[in-house]
C-alpha cells in the first residue's frame, strides 16, 4: 500500500521545486520532508527527485506525483457529490497548461468566474501546450489543437485576434514606403521565444516569402507591447491588448489588411471530472466574451 503522508511530501517537493518550501506548504520541518522523501524512495527503490534549483521530479517521481493528483481530484469529485465525504487535503490544487497571451488577456477572468480551487499555471505556447496533457502532467490546457488528445475533451472556444503592430516612429524609420521584404528582413522584430512561430506566419502570409528579420527575445506579453511603444521592434500584439493604442495612434499597423486570428480549444482530462465541471463553464462563457467566434 502506498503511504499518502510520504507521496504529498513528494508532490509538495516536485509542485513547489524545494524542500523548504514544501515543509511550509506541509507544516513540518525540512529536515521531515527530507525523511518522507527518503523513506519512500527505499520502499519504491527508485530515485524520486532530483534535487537541486529546483528540485525536479524523475520519471518515476512524476508518475507518482500525478497518482497523487489524481486520487486528489477523486476525492474532490467525492465531497462534491457526497456532502459527508470532506477531502483531507483542502482546495485541490488545478495544473492548466495556458500560453502566456491568454493569460494576460482572457484566462483570469475565466480563474474570476470559480470559486474553491488552487491554480498551479504552466506557461506555454498553444502549439505546445497539449503535450502537457499527453504526458499526464496537467489536467487542462488552452491549445490551438482541436483533435482531442486521448482520455480529454475539447471544446472550441473561439479565436484570439493578433496585430502586427509597431510605433509611427518605427514604421517611418524602417517602412517609409509601407511593409515591404527590404524593410521587413531588416526591421527589429519581437518574439517570445523558439516556440512563437506567429511573426514568421504573419510575413509570410503578408509578403508571400519566408524573412527571418532581426529578432528582439522578449517573454512576456506586456513586454511585447511596451517594447513596440518604445519604437525598439514590431510584433504580433493581441488585438485586446492595443485596441486603445491604436485608437489614439501611439501604435499602428504594419499592414491592417492583413489580419490573423489564432483558433483556440480547450481540452481537460476526463479523470478531473466534475472536480473541472465549474472551471470549464467558466472558461467557455469567459472565451464567448474575450475571443472572437468561429
Amino acid at each position: 500500500m502506498l503511504d499518502y503522508a510520504l507521496l504529498s511530501a513528494l508532490a509538495a517537493v516536485i509542485r513547489t521545486g524545494s524542500f523548504e518550501r514544501a515543509a511550509q506548504q506541509l507544516n513540518v520541518t525540512p529536515s521531515a520532508v527530507s525523511q518522507r522523501i527518503k523513506l519512500l524512495e527505499e520502499r519504491i527503490g527508485a530515485v524520486l527527485v532530483v534535487r537541486g534549483q529546483p528540485c525536479t521530479a524523475t520519471e518515476a517521481g512524476l508518475r507518482l506525483c500525478q497518482h497523487v493528483e489524481q486520487v486528489a481530484l477523486l476525492e474532490g469529485a467525492l465531497s462534491e457529490s457526497l456532502p459527508g465525504v470532506q477531502s483531507g487535503n483542502g482546495p485541490v490544487t488545478l495544473r492548466i497548461a495556458v500560453n502566456a497571451d491568454s493569460l494576460a488577456t482572457w484566462f483570469v477572468a475565466a480563474m474570476a468566474e470559480t470559486e474553491g480551487h488552487l491554480f498551479d499555471l504552466v506557461i506555454d505556447d498553444q502549439d505546445y501546450s497539449t503535450d502537457w496533457l499527453r504526458r499526464g502532467e496537467v489536467m487542462a490546457a488552452v491549445t490551438s489543437h482541436g483533435q482531442a488528445v486521448q482520455g480529454c475533451n475539447c471544446h472550441p472556444l473561439g479565436a484570439l485576434k493578433y496585430v502586427a503592430t509597431a510605433s509611427p516612429d518605427f514604421m517611418r524609420r524602417w517602412f517609409p514606403k509601407g511593409l515591404d521584404q527590404e524593410g521587413a528582413a531588416r526591421a527589429p522584430c519581437l518574439i517570445f521565444n523558439q516556440k512563437d512561430r506567429l511573426q514568421y506566419i504573419w510575413l509570410r502570409e503578408a509578403l508571400g516569402v519566408d524573412i527571418r528579420p532581426p529578432l528582439h527575445w522578449l517573454p512576456s506579453s506586456q513586454a511585447f507591447v511596451d517594447v513596440a511603444l518604445a519604437g525598439l521592434g514590431w510584433g504580433m500584439n493581441p488585438e485586446i491588448l492595443v485596441r486603445e493604442h491604436l485608437k489614439t495612434g501611439r501604435l499602428v499597423a504594419l499592414n491592417p489588411a492583413v489580419p490573423f486570428e489564432v483558433p483556440l480549444f480547450w481540452q481537460e482530462s476526463r479523470v478531473a471530472g466534475p472536480v473541472m465541471a465549474d472551471v470549464t463553464r467558466a472558461v467557455l462563457k469567459t472565451a464567448r466574451t474575450w475571443l472572437a467566434s468561429r
